[in-house]
């Protein structure tokens, strides 16, 4: 079992979908999506920042991405009032800055000793589902051990496909040739009976 010390001494990175299917209101709260990822984020953050004083790195994604580093609680807000849903879902190149970056920071010693952990909130498809696996394939093969990096992919809204995909990454990357299983899954109304400790503890162990 991984100890809770291991959520410590880590980096967080938060990567957010902001394509234009996130404006859409779900039937069940009468809330957007990117309204519903809002208050996850906020809430992500508080507990991340308990966690690692420093801030958590943001990126918001659509066809572009852009990146905010050492975002506290309070500057979500003003990163949620600076963007609004529209565009495409390219996971793929935000996924490789991301990627990039950590990997820059392991290389230059910079980076935490327990590694980082990704939590992706989306509520689609990425647009270029292959590359998405083959850049998670290949990050697994350069870690060292298992828990030095965890993607959780967590899914806001009920898109059936996108739930599909996602179970997909989680569960057949080994198979792809992933070194290791670094990818959890998760949707919003999991999330709601697990504190956020749990859900970084999954990313980690599953």
């Amino acid at each position: 079992m991984v100890e809770k010390s291991i959520v410590q001494e880590r980096d967080y990175t938060l990567i957010i979908d902001k394509s234009g299917s996130m404006s859409t209101a779900d039937l069940d709260s009468g809330q957007t999506r990117w309204f519903t990822a809002q208050e996850s984020t906020l809430a992500l953050a508080k507990e991340c920042e308990a966690i690692d004083p420093d801030g958590i790195t943001v990126y918001l994604f659509s066809g572009r991405y852009r990146r905010y580093d050492n975002v506290t609680a309070d500057k979500v807000v003003q990163i949620y009032e600076e963007n609004e849903p529209m565009g495409r879902t390219d996971l793929a190149g935000v996924l490789q800055d991301a990627l990039d970056n950590y990997f820059e920071r392991k290389e230059t010693g910079v980076a935490k000793p327990n590694g980082e952990t990704m939590l992706v909130i989306t509520d689609g498809e990425p647009d270029d589902r292959k590359a998405v696996m083959k850049l998670i394939i290949e990050a697994s093969q350069k870690i060292d051990r298992d828990e030095e990096l965890g993607i959780s992919l967590i899914q806001v809204g009920k898109d059936k496909k996108a739930t599909r995909y996602l179970k997909a990454l989680d569960d057949e990357l080994e198979n792809a040739g992933a070194k290791f299983d670094i990818v959890d899954t998760i949707t919003i109304d999991d999330m709601l009976n697990m504190s956020l400790t749990q859900v970084l503890l999954n990313a980690l162990i599953d």
